[in-house]
């Protein structure tokens, strides 16, 4: 560890800490991992008292009792027990507008007597509700400095560090009174292990007595420790449960005399009558099922237009190159490379933002707290809980970050579970290929003036990936042979109106990330597909060259009326060949036989391959091989809609396609989900179990509506 100030910034997740991070250290970051887990730790680097200092972002935490892996990093780094990271200081952070939870962790971490100050952030959300903190009277309660913050804004941040620098000068005396008298919970037992290990106070000592197991002592000291218990007769779950009640008691003796807030039975007296609607034994889940329903019909429904305009301008633009570009190989590689794979996937766009809107309306109505709820006890029958939704309704998203936010699951074997199906929820990156084979084969109808069956296919193959993580994960629990109680509490926020700039910051903020992320893979495979399909082994490439020479010289020769049809007809036939003779054509020819079963060509071979770096690049493949294949400029809707095999039946028939939609719910074509769940496992064995089960799964049911649907 470097030199120097070492300062700990802890807090309750959600209270505003990483914002703080960020404006107490601006560019002078760095992410890493803590030392043999996966948890990421985030340290900066700030000056203070003329010292430099680093300042150490700790996973958020809830009280001094960890169950999480995230929340054990932090717990050991507090205790001391961490032989890599030691601190100085504590910046505890609180959240003004939820004081009475945050001062939970706030009494216990005052009572470990390390140098601590408290910084009050979100004053602006308490002031809006109506809530008044007499800081200075806290201040004297608690016995440590606080300061308001608003590090959005940068405010009291000089004052915040001004209070730093002054208890690093003046630190705290060991001997200044406890938030709680810990000494009576256990006496005998603190007493003597104390003068066993002596440690900077008896709050200490009393977790190395609770939880010695799993700090790194010596073998004879834990013998010791655990014969003390024995002595003492020291009871683990009653000790704590004597601690949590005092410290509330005392929390709500100066939340009575330094808060005044609004009285919020009138808002929660609200939320319990929506309760009794939305949570309903059987209207609950018929609420839910609606909204799903309305969500997935208004990614059709709302994005039609946007969509058909930038299609239009993708259309128009490839029209407008091929016009006035020199027909050069650059020219070619412009158009057909580099244009159709970008409009291939930007065309998409408005389905991403309106997926992402919704669910962030979700979010912040209240609702997505509700989800988790109502689906614990089905969760439950599979074998993971309602902590697991939340990853698993993030797995829309993205799966790389939902599998991360799993850390949340206490629960070894839940977490597990989680981690291994969460992949079959199907990511915004599908979103792209639904929408282009849906559009392919099923009508758009309406029913009823209002059903789409665009949509109603849409949300089936939804549901579909969510039943198969379930009934994976119903297979799964008998091989995962983790024997762990866990139960699942849940604070209900109240409802509340969407912030509708949060939903439009979000749909912005989510479609620059697809756009930027997907961007790159699509860029750099679109120039190497490109490469690829436009060139081969130099003999079968000459003789095509050589026979449509010939082909060409001999329409120019013989002048026939029909002249203009025949020679776009061999320039489409030349296209053709030069593609299959090409590398790409070689790669693909070599995978027919594997995929044939499934309805799918050797083209689509190629795209199963490509969309391994990521699944929305199928659409920009398919964009690139029938740009280079077909010189007319009618938008990718139209060349896969025209495309036919040899035989002269369409490539995307509807038992073909929805072969193709199945493979795409089902299979594991993404490398980074591996290389996370490897990342969160620690191990190889997982994501390759993961792999050949999904892929195995996707083609076995591909194959099935491929024979049954034909």
């Amino acid at each position: 560890m470097k030199a120097g100030l070492h300062i700990a910034l802890v807090g309750n997740p959600n209270s505003g800490k990483s914002s703080l991070f960020n404006a107490l250290t601006g560019m002078h970051q760095k992410v890493g991992n803590f030392p043999g887990v996966t948890v990421d730790k985030k340290t900066g680097q700030l000056t203070l008292a003329g010292q430099e200092t680093t300042l150490i972002d700790l996973p958020g935490t809830y009280s001094f009792y960890p169950k999480r892996e995230d929340e054990w990093v932090a717990y050991k780094v507090l205790m001391g027990v961490d032989t890599d990271l030691k601190t100085d200081l504590i910046l505890l952070i609180a959240d003004a507008s939820n004081l009475k939870r945050n001062l939970l962790f706030c009494s216990q971490i005052i009572d470990l007597k390390i140098p601590v100050v408290l910084a009050l952030t979100m004053n602006d959300l308490a002031a809006k509700k109506g809530i008044k903190i007499d800081i200075e009277g806290l201040q004297e309660d608690l016995g440590i400095p606080v300061v308001a913050v608003d590090a959005r804004k940068n405010k009291g941040l000089t004052e915040l560090k001004t209070a730093l620098v002054n208890i690093i000068q003046t630190p705290r005396s060991k001997n200044q009174e406890s938030f709680i008298d810990n000494k009576k919970l256990a006496p005998n037992a603190i007493d003597a292990f104390r003068k066993l290990y002596p440690t900077n106070s008896d709050y200490a000592a009393l977790h190395y007595l609770m939880h010695h197991e799993a700090f790194p002592l010596e073998t004879e000291m834990q013998s010791q420790i655990e014969q003390i218990e024995i002595d003492n007769d020291f009871n683990h779950t009653k000790t704590q449960a004597q601690e949590i009640l005092q410290r509330y008691s005392h929390i709500q003796e100066i939340m009575k005399s330094r808060v005044v807030a609004p009285d919020p039975t009138a808002k929660k007296k609200r939320s319990e009558k929506l309760d009794t609607i939305f949570l309903h034994r059987v209207g609950g889940y018929a609420i839910l099922l609606s909204v799903l329903f309305v969500l997935f019909q208004s990614v059709f429904w709302m994005a039609k237009f946007p969509m058909d305009g930038i299609e239009w301008i993708f259309t128009h633009l490839t029209t407008y190159l091929n016009s006035v570009l020199p027909n050069v190989w650059w020219e070619d590689l412009l158009v057909n490379g580099l244009v159709a794979g970008i409009g291939g996937i930007v065309v998409f766009v408005p389905q991403i933002m309106i997926l992402f809107g919704l669910i962030t309306l979700l979010e912040d109505t209240g609702y997505m707290a509700r989800i988790s709820f109502l689906s614990d006890k089905l969760m439950r029958k599979v074998g993971l809980n309602g902590k697991s939704v939340m990853p698993m309704i993030s797995g829309f998203a993205c799966a790389v970050p939902a599998i991360m936010s799993a850390r949340n699951i206490e629960n070894k074997k839940e977490r597990l579970l989680t981690i291994m199906v969460t992949p079959f929820m199907s990511c915004s990156a599908r979103l792209p290929v639904y929408t282009i084979l849906i559009s392919l084969v099923i009508d758009d109808k309406m029913y009823f003036g209002f059903l789409s069956l665009q949509g109603l296919v849409m949300m089936g193959l939804y549901l579909m990936g969510i039943i198969m993580a379930l009934l994976a994960s119903m297979v799964l629990k008998w091989f995962i042979n983790i024997k762990e109680k866990s139960y699942f509490i849940l604070e209900l926020p109240v409802y509340r109106a969407p912030r509708w700039k949060n939903v439009g910051t979000t749909m912005i903020q989510k479609a620059g990330i697809f756009v930027r992320d997907a961007g790159k893979v699509i860029i750099v495979i679109s120039l190497l597909l490109w490469f690829l399909s436009s060139y081969g082994p130099s003999e079968p490439m000459q003789k095509v060259e050589a026979h449509y020479a010939q082909q060409k010289l001999l329409l120019k020769n013989t002048g026939d009326a029909a002249g203009t049809a025949t020679a776009k007809q061999i320039e489409k036939e030349y296209h053709t060949e030069k593609l299959e003779n090409s590398y790409a054509g070689m790669i693909g020819k070599k995978l027919e036989p594997v995929i044939s079963p499934l309805g799918f060509d050797w083209k689509i071979g190629i795209a199963l391959v490509t969309s391994f770096a990521a699944r929305e690049v199928f659409v920009g493949t398919m964009a690139t091989l029938y740009s280079v294949e077909e010189s007319d400029n009618s938008s990718l809707r139209e060349k896969l809609k025209s495309a036919v095999r040899p035989d002269g039946t369409p490539v995307y028939s509807l038992a073909a396609a929805l072969s193709l939609m199945i493979f795409y719910v089902l299979a594991m074509q993404c490398m980074s989900t591996l290389a996370v769940v490897k990342r969160e496992t620690q191990s190889w064995k997982w994501p390759t179990i993961q792999f050949f089960m999904m892929t195995g799964l996707a083609y076995f049911m591909s194959w099935v509506v491929y024979v049954v649907v034909k």
